[in-house]
């Protein structure tokens, strides 16, 4: 599956080209390696993303058939985004 299609199926963005401009934006890593979003995503990747001034990171489980609920997402994906970085968007929050 390509990683556009992975990441709107997983719901990290509302529509497919969103997930696609994020990656010509060079906002979407595989490996550490800034991918198109043509590159296929494979089960056990290593994603980092950049989002609303956050750096995510998630490891790919499996490919989902389609767009999935947001209580499936979990099956698909596992967030190993760094509690630091949790923590650092919490504080910037609530400062506003």
């Amino acid at each position: 599956m390509r990683i556009d299609k992975y990441l709107w199926c997983t719901r990290y963005f509302k529509t497919r080209n969103k997930a696609s401009e994020a990656c010509k934006k060079g906002m979407v890593r595989i490996g550490g390696q800034v991918v198109k979003p043509s590159r296929e995503v494979l089960p056990m990747d290593e994603v980092q993303l950049r989002k609303s001034q956050m750096n995510l990171s998630l490891k790919v489980l499996d490919i989902p058939p389609q767009r999935v609920g947001s209580k499936w997402v979990g099956i698909y994906r596992r967030d190993t985004t760094p509690a630091e970085e949790l923590e650092r968007f919490k504080m910037v929050q609530t400062s506003r």
